[in-house]
């Protein structure tokens, strides 16, 4: 079962995101609706919600919202101790409906404020729909709202750029209908994929037809995208988690591959979370794995490998022992390619060279050995010069 946090700004069109992803055969969890179920007549939120507010909000039996929008409308404190009555009612009660959720369903979770609230490394994958601001008020003013209430509702909102930074998968609403009908079905078989692959235990694997791509300026928010998924499904057994490899290193062009180093206690802790991190849609890869040794001729260091299930990106999550050389090189390497300009384009130069000779990845990979062997000298007189230590960069 994948899960999907959908969310947008008001006017931005979820709901009617929503409506066409279940044509396509989503179960859909609308929080809206549910925020109205927990707090009806005879339930215990309408009864926290008299106990804090006073009886002023309550009319006939029924919640007087236009009362309660009166009081919490514009005062944070106010806004906190309401949505602390019907935020964990609501999670529990969409629980409830995503565990009468067929095996193989693509649930998606409507939350107009999953960004605000932090829920996004709760899902598998956020969707995030989005819409130009006139389009919006535009929009909101034709719902009855005046100008300065929609510029209102949207200004108490998160910005675009905030929704932005957790979406995996941003649609723009900005122009017809059929457009925004044609985005979804155009991600609907990544959804699609994105389950099977997690009941399956499968991820997606790097193509060995080599690709060296430009440096991307999202490359650093995918990461932290996956990391915040990563820390909240292993919790405490997180001691370190670093984007490292090439990906890590602003102007640098590389594989679009996101190199992640979970550091834990030992690799044996790291085996008693992989079932955490493959339900979290981060399935461990099988067979040993061990980093080539650096300086050359030390022992190899061993480790443990996951993907991701999600067919849209590839991730190589390098799971290893803090304090260990290989968890130690990850990091002195990003961080010495990050403070030494030369060096990236030395780097970026043999790339070329070795991609114009028509390698496979893996062949690339084994390529490159020589040269890191040889930087470890320079990266090691670095360090010592600039006082590195490992996890702060200088």
């Amino acid at each position: 079962m994948l899960h999907v946090g959908l969310t947008g700004g008001i006017g931005a069109g979820k709901s009617a995101t929503a409506a066409h992803l279940a044509t396509l055969g989503a179960v859909i969890i609308d929080s809206d609706v549910l925020a109205r179920e927990v707090v009806g007549p005879g339930t215990g939120g309408l009864a926290a919600i008299a106990e804090t507010f006073g009886p002023g909000v309550i009319t006939d039996g029924a919640l007087d919202r236009p009362a309660l929008a009166g009081k919490v409308f514009g005062d944070p404190a106010a806004r906190q101790k309401l949505e602390a009555i019907i935020h964990p009612r609501v999670r529990a009660r969409s629980d409830e409906l995503a565990a009468q959720a067929p095996p193989d369903a693509v649930v998606v979770h409507d939350i107009p404020l999953l960004t605000e609230v932090g829920l996004a490394p709760t899902f598998h994958c956020v969707l995030v729909v989005q819409a130009a601001h006139h389009i919006r008020l535009g929009r909101l003013t034709a719902r009855g709202l005046s100008r300065d209430e929609a510029e209102a509702r949207i200004a108490a909102q998160a910005t675009d750029a905030d929704r932005a930074a957790v979406a995996d998968i941003v649609l723009d609403n900005s122009g017809s209908l059929e457009a925004l009908h044609a985005q979804i079905d155009a991600a609907w078989p990544r959804l699609i994929g994105y389950e099977a692959n997690l009941r399956a235990g499968r991820y997606s694997r790097r193509p060995e037809e080599l690709a060296i791509v430009p440096s991307d300026p999202a490359w650093p928010a995918r990461y932290a995208r996956l990391a915040a998924r990563i820390r909240h499904a292993a919790g405490d057994a997180v001691l370190s988690l670093d984007h490292i490899g090439s990906t890590s290193v602003p102007g640098l062009p590389a594989k679009d591959v996101i190199d992640i180093q979970l550091g834990v206690a030992d690799l044996d802790t790291g085996r008693k979370i992989a079932p955490l991190l493959a339900a979290a849609g981060f399935p461990a890869k099988d067979g040993e794995w061990w980093d080539n040794p650096k300086p050359p001729g030390s022992p190899i260091h061993h480790k443990l490998m996951h993907g991701c299930a999600d067919p849209g990106i590839v991730v190589h999550l390098h799971v290893r022992t803090v304090g260990s050389p290989s968890w130690r090189w990850a990091l002195l390497f990003r961080d010495w390619l990050r403070a030494t300009p030369g060096t990236v384009t030395e780097y970026a130069t043999l790339k070329a060279t070795l991609a114009a000779q028509g390698l496979t990845a893996s062949d690339y990979a084994e390529a490159k050995e020589p040269w890191f062997d040889s930087m470890d000298t320079r990266a090691e007189s670095w360090a010592t010069t600039t006082n590195w230590v490992p996890g702060k960069s200088p």
